[in-house]
């Protein structure tokens, strides 16, 4: 994993000193955050180092744009994702390219993610929505959002994937698997961390000695459900467990063996839920900041769902809510809860910026940088505005410059399940309650695996959604919204360019 690009030099900020490089200026609490402030001044890619491992850094959208071209970069596994790799194996987000597992679980899951499964998975996740409301609707006090968030992502996702039912707003403590799950993922993190120091082999066995038994803990319940799974004599391929274990390669007949399996589920878990539960809270902190947003959302809710607050959306309805995907595509692009990836070259190359990469080089793509350079972004890159995803203000967009989901080959194969459960909760959820913030809080972003909120808290009061008059009719300002959309930034492979970074109703998933 040594970083080294041949020796060359790139900008770095001030302060270096011996041994230690960079690590003086750098907040070990929010390293990201900290890089992304420490990055202004220093162009479109510049260098951090860590002890004795170089972090090659992209913050520029053209540059950003080279690397997603999939004939000349691939996929590369940063430190955090080869931590991550200890705990979750070779899934999908951990895989090596060359891993003939990857491009299987890859194929067959696909099949999990069409439209028609998409049909299946919407009451499963109308179902974890209403646990949520019912636990909301008894609080006393402002509720913690981001927990409560993942909360419910989590249980959407381990239903959806292996019909487990978690009982995170039903029981009085957690169920064991939820912080065995933490502690192992947070093991692997503090090991990624360390990497680079003096001393760290060492230090990682003490953490893998502390935490063996939250691992063996987590295994061993996962490898029971698929095991029992497999023995049964009933086929159900209705959830993401079941299409890996009875859905054969439609070309080659090849099979996901169990270990693989529960190395996807694992994938799914952790990526799957705080993703997502970190994209709802960052919708919500921005909406409930600015009044005219709220009563926009407000208005497309009590259009599209009408008068009777406990009415769920149907599967056909979430595309409908346009302008809550544009308060979705906003709050990602200010702070993707992936805030980067790291990329590689196919075979030597040079860059724009002219340094060579050569295959055993990566570079990290930098997302919330990437995402307000102001040559893409214009001079307001830095502020809230969903409205710089109407159509209409898409068109021209350079291409390959809005990449909450990854890019290329390896992108998020859960972007357009994420994408309909973030909608769903968010309309049904603004539907039912006035939220009102505590105007004194200033937004502190937590970094695990990914951004969240802390300490971010709302108060709730059920509300009366208006009568509208024409309810679920074409709203007023259509004339700035279609049916298609430019969406010059997608790339996703198999999938139209309206089914990401576009707040249109004509998202398409996999055939």
């Amino acid at each position: 994993m040594r970083n080294d690009w041949s020796g060359q030099s790139f900008p770095h900020p001030p302060g270096r000193r011996p041994l230690v490089g960079d690590v003086l200026g750098a907040d070990p609490r929010k390293p990201l955050q900290s890089s992304l402030e420490r990055s202004k001044g220093l162009g479109p890619i510049f260098e951090l180092k860590i002890f004795d491992q170089k972090f090659v850094v992209v913050t520029g959208a053209e540059l950003s744009a080279e690397l997603a071209d999939e004939s000349r970069f691939e996929k590369a596994l940063s430190p955090a994702l080869e931590a991550l790799r200890e705990f979750a194996g070779a899934g999908l987000f951990t895989a090596y390219n060359d891993e003939t597992d990857w491009a299987l679980a890859h194929d067959l899951l696909r099949p999990a993610f069409t439209r028609d499964a998409m049909r299946r998975y919407h009451p499963v996740m109308l179902a974890a929505a209403q646990e949520l409301f019912d636990h909301w609707d008894e609080a006393t006090a402002p509720v913690d959002v981001s927990a409560d968030m993942t909360k419910l992502t989590m249980e959407t996702i381990s239903r959806t994937a292996f019909s487990q039912d978690f009982g995170s707003f039903t029981r009085d403590e957690p169920h064991p698997f939820i912080p065995a799950m933490i502690a192992a993922l947070r093991a692997g993190q503090r090991k990624g961390t360390l990497n680079s120091m003096p001393g760290a082999s060492l230090m990682a066995k003490r953490i893998d000695k502390r935490n063996a038994h939250h691992q063996a803990y987590v295994d061993g319940l996962l490898d029971d459900i698929i095991s029992t799974r497999r023995a049964s004599p009933e086929v159900d391929d209705t959830d993401l467990l079941g299409i890996m274990l009875h859905t054969p390669h439609p070309e080659t007949g090849a099979r996901l063996d169990d270990l693989n399996i529960r190395h996807q589920i694992l994938t799914f878990l952790v990526a799957g839920h705080e993703t997502t539960s970190g994209a709802l809270s960052f919708a919500l902190y921005y909406l409930t900041r600015n009044p005219g947003l709220l009563a926009r959302a407000h208005e497309e809710v009590d259009r599209i769902l009408g008068p009777d607050r406990d009415v769920e959306p149907t599967f056909e309805q979430v595309a409908k809510f346009r302008f809550l995907r544009r308060v979705l595509d906003e709050g990602l692009r200010l702070w993707p809860t992936a805030p980067a990836y790291a990329r590689s070259p196919r075979e030597t190359t040079t860059l724009s910026s002219g340094h060579v990469m050569r295959p055993q080089d990566w570079a990290l793509v930098l997302l919330p940088a990437v995402h307000r350079d102001p040559s893409v972004w214009g001079d307001t890159a830095d502020e809230f505005d969903p409205d710089r995803f109407l159509p209409g203000h898409s068109r021209g967009r350079p291409t390959q410059t809005y990449k909450p989901f990854g890019t290329g080959e390896r992108s998020c194969i859960g972007r357009q399940f994420a994408l309909h459960e973030a909608i769903l909760v968010l309309a049904r959820m603004l539907h039912r309650y006035e939220l009102t913030a505590d105007l004194s809080y200033e937004l502190s972003i937590t970094e695990r695996l990914t951004l969240m909120p802390e300490g971010f808290e709302l108060g709730l009061t059920l509300r009366t959604p208006a009568r509208v008059v024409g309810a679920d009719a074409t709203p007023a300002a259509a004339g700035q919204e279609s049916a298609t959309c430019p969406a010059s930034s997608i790339d996703q492979p198999g999938l139209n360019a309206t089914s990401h970074g576009c707040p249109s109703g004509s998202a398409k998933y996999p055939e």
